[in-house]
């Protein structure tokens, strides 16, 4: 799942923004609702997270101007204005949901939990390809009822692959999808990621070949491992 967050608040942005990639989500961060809305222009998002008050373009204002396009990005807007006036004015324009500075960022995270599954709801609650299973709730992974050990981004990795199954993804859709524009790596590092997880899906009985390689296009799940 791929967040925006546009707050100017440093000390805010970096308290959620590791929050949230604590708990597998890719988070671009940007500082001003101008540059907030170059980044909605050049990718998708699952879920907004939006200051009211910002440089250059106002939370209002990009909020109305999304909603204006066309763009159904459910928005979780922030603001130290603890009014119904502002509130009021918020959801009229398009928010979907409002949280108060300073806010409880278990309380936060529970709220953008909400706004993605109002997004996704023809989504499953567990993933899974054959022996293979994937619960976002638990953010666990196990093959044949083993517990298979990952790091958060080969967590993400096999949940792009369980949501897009039997399609090929290219590396650098992948690239794309798990990493920032502020720091994607090299296409050897998909290939490095990739390698590791089969051979951790290889120690709990899975095949080798349970992400399978289409030269010159990229991976996909193997549809004999279904």
């Amino acid at each position: 799942m791929r967040i925006l967050l546009v707050e100017d608040d440093e000390r805010i942005t970096k308290a959620l923004a590791e929050a949230l990639m604590d708990h597998h989500y890719v988070v671009d961060v940007v500082h001003d609702g101008q540059m907030g809305w170059e980044f909605v222009e050049a990718a998708a998002y699952d879920v907004i997270i939006l200051d009211v008050m910002l440089p250059r373009l106002n939370g209002i204002q990009f909020c109305q101007r999304l909603r204006q396009r066309g763009n159904t990005t459910p928005v979780l807007m922030l603001t130290a204005k603890d009014t119904s006036a502002d509130k009021v004015l918020g959801l009229d324009v398009g928010a979907d949901d409002y949280v108060i500075k300073p806010f409880d960022l278990q309380e936060l995270l529970a709220r953008v939990r909400a706004l993605l599954r109002r997004g996704n709801l023809a989504l499953p609650p567990v993933l899974e390809w054959g022996s293979l299973q994937l619960d976002p709730n638990k953010c666990e992974v196990t093959y044949a009822g083993k517990l298979l050990s990952v790091t958060p981004k080969e967590y993400e990795l096999l949940e792009l692959f369980l949501r897009n199954p039997g399609r090929v993804l290219s590396r650098e859709m992948i690239l794309e999808h798990l990493w920032s524009f502020e720091d994607i790596p090299g296409d050897d590092t998909v290939k490095t990621h990739i390698k590791r997880l089969r051979q951790k899906l290889k120690t709990v009985g899975a095949s080798s070949t349970l992400i399978e390689t289409i030269y010159g296009l990229g991976y996909r799940l193997n549809t004999q491992c279904n």
